[in-house]
């Protein structure tokens, strides 16, 4: 009877750790209002728990409750396309605004404005908007006179 239960056991054991896990993510946080001045506060803290570079003109930030950010650069970032990692420098305040800067490979990159964003388009899909626009700009042609 004893080795019985232990197979039951076991069997119900490995029927559990088989099945699969269906982890549903949540979610991502929709803002009333986009294009906002905004702040991140504590972000050295682990606030901010993802972000996304565009190009090295801006990047997208997400914080622990998945709101998503977006912070133009002034002047450009030129490693930040390709950052695993980044760093912020809020001045010693508690908090990420426009008057902070992100560190990237050591060069400190100031922002113009810290705003409400959607979350940005999968990598590829931003290439491949950027490219088309790029060849919408080829076919105008400039009015001659």
């Amino acid at each position: 009877m004893a080795g019985m239960k232990s197979f039951i056991i076991i069997a119900l054991a490995a029927a559990i750790l088989s099945s699969p896990v269906e982890a549903k993510k949540p979610a991502p946080y929709v803002w009333p209002e986009l294009g906002v001045e905004s702040k991140i506060i504590f972000p050295n803290n682990g606030a901010i728990s993802n972000f996304e570079a565009d190009g090295s003109d801006g990047i997208w930030l997400e914080d622990r409750q998945r709101r998503w950010y977006y912070a133009e650069l002034l002047g450009g970032c030129h490693d930040l396309n390709f950052a695993q990692a980044i760093g912020f420098d809020t001045g010693g305040l508690p908090q990420f605004d426009k008057f902070s800067s992100i560190i990237v490979r050591g060069q400190k990159c100031p922002l113009i404005s810290l705003q409400t964003s959607e979350k940005p388009l999968p990598r590829k899909e931003r290439l491949k908007l950027r490219n088309a626009a790029k060849l919408a700009a080829k076919d105008v042609v400039a009015p001659s006179n």
